[in-house]
């Protein structure tokens, strides 16, 4: 599932190739509090294509070390099934979700690293994870600056955008700042041969057309899906990343045309670029069948 986007193979080795491709791929990422393991199975049978158990915005720091240690036992219950996400390396958690990683990392799909801001702080989580993709979460000024060096760091899968923490750190209401804020992910990840950025989630999640609005946005600025804190997001965001029948319609329509270079089709100039992209439309389509 998910768009189509270049997925580099120059920074994973082999062994870690499985958890990279499975986080590069991934349209919706559905966050579960880690000191709510009740909730952990409903998670991964919710459809959602990645399950973070989130020991960072979403566990009270009085209930951090019981997180942990649920965290430990759903890893044993379930290899290779969740993301965890960490406190920043600003936190005064992060030693401690450092030495959890040193225990259960290879146990994990990946891990999502909040409030990232240098390359350095995710080599600190990578030599504790081992070789299991890494989600940086680019949350503040520092952060978005790094944003290409955090691209081109060994064992990244794909960039992601936490929208409401950078706000706060500029200062600002300004939906414009984080579309520029989108833009400069897309481009450091397309640069960096990673999958499309996963978008900041949405706080609503009994209204969904919001989510879809948020969703259709995003992946309008390149990004190729988005995180989500309700299982009932799920559904909308698949459905604004998705090609549109009137996209898949127009897709078919100029791939119908025989032969290579410049053609016309009903008044359109047709050439490599558009063919490309109803290629990778109907490349989309048949992904989405799949999964």
């Amino acid at each position: 599932m998910g768009h189509d986007r270049g997925v580099s193979t120059a920074h994973p080795s082999p062994s870690s190739s499985r958890p990279i491709t499975a986080l590069s791929a991934a349209t919706t990422a559905l966050f579960v509090p880690g000191d709510r393991p009740d909730r952990f199975a409903k998670a991964l049978a919710s459809g959602a294509d990645l399950v973070i158990v989130d020991l960072e915005d979403a566990v009270a720091g009085d209930r951090k070390a019981r997180a942990r240690e649920a965290v430990v036992e759903a890893v044993a219950a379930h290899p290779s099934s969740f993301l965890v996400r960490v406190n920043g390396a600003g936190s005064p958690e992060h030693a401690a979700d450092l030495e959890l990683l040193a225990t259960i990392g290879g146990g994990l799909l990946g891990v999502a690293q909040a409030k990232t801001e240098s390359p350095e702080a995710i080599e600190a989580v990578r030599m504790r994870a081992g070789d299991v993709g890494i989600i940086p979460l680019v949350e503040s000024a520092a952060g978005l600056a790094a944003a290409p060096a955090l691209a081109q760091t060994p064992g990244v899968a794909r960039l992601a955008l936490g929208a409401i923490d950078l706000a706060l750190d500029l200062d600002t209401t300004a939906p414009e700042v984080i579309d520029f804020a989108r833009f400069q992910l897309t481009l450091a990840s397309r640069v960096a041969g990673l999958a499309g950025p996963l978008d900041s989630p949405s706080v609503e999640f009994a209204e969904l057309e919001p989510v879809r609005a948020a969703a259709a946005r995003a992946r309008s600025f390149g990004f190729g899906g988005k995180l989500c804190i309700h299982p009932r997001q799920l559904a909308a965001v698949r459905e604004a990343f998705a090609p549109t029948a009137e996209e898949v319609e127009w897709a078919e329509r100029i791939l119908s045309v025989p032969g290579e270079g410049v053609a016309n089709v009903e008044g359109t100039m047709v050439d490599r670029p558009v063919t490309e992209r109803a290629r990778r439309i109907l490349a989309a389509v048949e992904r989405e069948g799949r999964g």
